[in-house]
């Protein structure tokens, strides 16, 4: 399907997708200007006073980035709302992004109509987060009008399903945008994800090696020294099933290959007396593997860039040999 108008001037097919602690203006500005859809969490801008100001400042300093630059314009960006009975502070964080009519609005932790429909009201879109086919209908039926399938090896609370099989399930029915989240940390990666059927790779843990992450330079250190075999898939912190990475665990006095399971009607997002989840112990994705060093967001969305192009042309050439293969005429095999 034809992407949404404010979709459509990206320099990649790509979404950053928001980090709790991690996104803050800084990373979010250069994701944009580097022609990505930048987002952060609302929830991290703490007390709830401080989110007018982020969205001033990103308003702003992307607007005199595009009257300097009127032939490579930035991307647009995005709010993540938790829509979850937990967030007390939702309806004034939606009022906000109404004022500022932020572009795109991502949900996550449950679907509600009466967000969507604040959302729309002043012509924004919402994205909603799923882990299979049947979160993702209810959230179209609640008004969503896209979708971010969460699939296995993505960052954070993470899905199980492979990305073949949640897109190929979505596109069954559903021909609105479609992110995939899930491993995506190279530009061969964000084709692969148009291959299966997406509209846009969501990726994550891909930018939490940069300069402009709020993230401590060992969290840094560590998700470049990792691979996919460090990445832990635990509900013990939060409730909920996510992916961290097995060295924090181990550094917080926990046997990572020994975890308690927790009750997942006790979601608890860390206390005070015990390590918490994100601060202590680091979230993560299973593509790391690719990650070695601390870059500048626009250097790294530069490498997605000549990466990205590089793979499809070697994917053409293939496609031609094949084609070429398949109409030649059957050759003897020589004696």
């Amino acid at each position: 399907m034809t992407l949404p108008v404010v979709l459509q001037r990206l320099r990649l097919p790509v979404v950053a997708a928001p980090l709790f602690i991690i996104s803050t203006p800084d990373l979010v500005i250069a994701q944009c200007k580097a022609g990505i859809v930048g987002s952060f969490p609302a929830l991290n801008a703490r007390p709830k006073e401080l989110l007018e100001s982020w969205l001033i400042r990103i308003t702003e300093e992307l607007a005199a980035h595009d009257r300097l630059h009127p032939d490579a314009p930035s991307a647009p960006f995005a709010v993540n709302q938790i829509v979850h009975r937990s967030n007390d502070r939702l309806e004034h964080d939606v009022a906000l992004c109404a004022d500022y009519r932020v572009p795109l609005v991502i949900t996550s932790g449950g679907a509600r109509p009466d967000i969507n429909e604040a959302i729309h009201a002043y012509g924004g879109l919402v994205f909603h987060d799923v882990i299979n086919d049947a979160f993702a209908r209810k959230a179209i039926a609640k008004g969503a009008d896209g979708l971010v399938a969460v699939a296995a090896g993505a960052g954070g609370h993470a899905g199980t399903l492979s990305p073949f099989a949640l897109i190929q399930e979505i596109r069954a029915w559903f021909d609105g945008p479609l992110l995939l989240s899930g491993a995506i940390a190279s530009g061969r990666s964000i084709l692969a994800a148009l291959a299966t059927g997406a509209d846009l790779a969501y990726i994550g843990s891909a930018f939490m090696p940069t300069t402009e992450a709020n993230a401590v330079a060992q969290y840094k250190d560590m998700v470049t020294a990792c691979s996919s075999a460090d990445v832990v898939y635990t509900n013990l912190f939060t409730g909920v099933h996510g992916n961290y990475l097995r060295p924090s665990i181990a550094r917080a006095g926990l046997d990572p290959d020994n975890l308690p399971v927790s009750d997942p009607s006790k979601m608890d997002f860390g206390t005070e007396d015990k390590v918490k989840p994100w601060k202590d112990i680091w979230g993560c994705g299973q593509g790391i593997g690719v990650l070695r060093d601390v870059l500048p967001t626009a250097v790294l969305v530069d490498r997605f860039a000549a990466e990205f192009h590089a793979a499809r042309r070697e994917l053409s050439a293939r496609v031609d040999v094949s084609a070429s293969a398949r109409s030649a005429p059957d050759t003897p095999i020589a004696a």
